[in-house]
């Protein structure tokens, strides 16, 4: 009698799925084909970017300040202006230097004097000692006078160097071939010295024939920039111009932006050489950089917005979803005859903890694509390599020559497996655009 029953309610079962089987398929052969743009998957070369925004500046530039402080009295360049490596630059006020080294001059002079003076008396005691007309101590004495007088001497030709090297920093003089990017003083105006203090900037000298853009690339992206990346470079002063461009430094250090607030974000600086010569670029112009960190030849690809997130749940097609239900009625069936036997067995599935990571890992959603096939969009797992800004590497799940759906956006959005679709036809080289 228990047997009876228990095939009653398994074959109950097996209708129950039969018919929602048959009942999903009515849906869906009921459903309307929602309209869908699609392309076919090629092969070709795609390259991944880095883009960060930066400003152009010199390679090469040096800030010209004085040695010593005061006033100019003569600027030699405009602003502008090309040099030469020693070219004058600026003149100080030499009046207050001269005076020193003159007076410099004038203490090394008496000095010299006291010395031929104590080297005299020190050789005439010496002599008396020798014939013992003299003492020890007069000797000592007139040795020691001797030798304070050497050191004097020496101190006071150390603060003539001193005061002729200070005369001589009161001319400026150009340290390298460039152009004067900028001068922020006037004649007349007093400048401090860079011996005690930070120093006035008096002018800036660049060269302008070799120009870089310094950019700061987001700590995200950083880890795949390297020295000797190719670049594609843009200059918002000159539209339809892009330049080449090529990695020469990267910050090891970071720097943060709006620390402790919502807009945090943390850069590091990276320098790209512009290795175009364009006469019109100027120091400060802005530019937005694309940096090259990989590039394949001959790769399946398809456009960007064709990778969706699904489910793996839903890839699986009704025969799965069948057999599925099959296995669990058939296994509910087991347990039931298994109730009350008196059987002592250890269970075989898995630990409750196993059955848990199973679970996550069937619930993480997966990359798709939707392929059209028999006019109905068939959800293909796809594992994708490098993106470029409109195109994405597919390493696995599709071969090349399938027709894939590229949009509208709110068509991938909503799409299901096996969903009834129609390609609608779409202006050349257009596809993927928000209906």
């Amino acid at each position: 009698m228990a047997t009876k029953k228990k095939k009653v309610i398994s074959g109950l079962a097996v209708a129950l799925v039969v018919i929602v089987i048959i009942v999903l398929n009515l849906v869906r052969s009921s459903e309307k084909a929602i309209q869908v743009q699609a392309e076919e998957v090629n092969r070709g070369k795609i390259t991944s970017t880095v883009s960060a925004a930066g400003k152009v500046q010199p390679e090469t530039e040096v800030d010209i300040s004085a040695n010593v402080s005061g006033k100019i009295v003569r600027l030699g360049v405009k602003e502008g202006q090309r040099v030469e490596q020693g070219q004058f630059l600026v003149q100080l006020d030499r009046n207050r230097y001269q005076a020193l080294v003159d007076q410099a001059q004038a203490q090394l002079t008496s000095a010299e004097a006291r010395l031929v003076e104590a080297e005299a008396e020190y050789r005439r005691v010496k002599e008396l000692f020798d014939a013992n007309l003299a003492s020890e101590a007069d000797l000592e004495a007139a040795k020691a006078r001797r030798d304070v007088d050497k050191a004097n001497h020496g101190a006071a030709k150390a603060y003539l160097d001193k005061a002729r090297d200070d005369l001589s920093k009161t001319t400026i003089l150009s340290p390298m071939a460039g152009t004067v990017s900028q001068l922020n003083s006037e004649e007349g105006e007093v400048v401090l010295g860079t011996e005690q203090f930070s120093g006035t900037v008096i002018m800036t000298v660049a060269d302008l024939s070799q120009m870089e853009v310094e950019t700061d690339v987001d700590e995200t992206d950083i880890v795949d920039v390297r020295v000797g990346q190719a670049a594609k470079i843009e200059v918002d002063a000159l539209p339809d111009t892009v330049l080449e461009g090529k990695v020469t430094e990267i910050a090891n250090t970071a720097f943060t932006l709006g620390r402790g607030t919502q807009e945090e974000v943390t850069n590091f600086k990276v320098k790209v050489a512009i290795l175009d010569d364009i006469s019109s670029l100027r120091p400060g112009m802005s530019a937005t950089v694309d940096i090259e960190t990989a590039s394949y030849e001959d790769v399946l690809y398809v456009p960007i917005q064709c990778v969706v997130m699904r489910s793996p749940k839903a890839e699986k097609g009704e025969k799965e979803e069948k057999d599925e239900k099959e296995e669990k009625s058939k296994k509910e069936e087991e347990g039931a005859s298994e109730e009350g036997t008196g059987d002592t067995g250890e269970p075989t599935e898995p630990d409750s903890g196993d059955r848990e990571d199973k679970k996550e890992e069937e619930r993480a959603p997966i990359e798709v694509v939707f392929v059209v096939e028999d006019d109905a969009a068939k959800m293909v797992p796809v594992k994708t390599g490098i993106s470029s800004d409109t195109d994405t590497e597919i390493l696995s799940g599709l071969e090349g020559g399938e027709m894939i759906v590229t949009g509208s956006y709110r068509a991938l959005r909503d799409l299901r497996d096996g969903q009834k679709v129609k390609i609608e036809k779409q202006p050349e080289g257009k596809s993927g655009e928000e209906e």
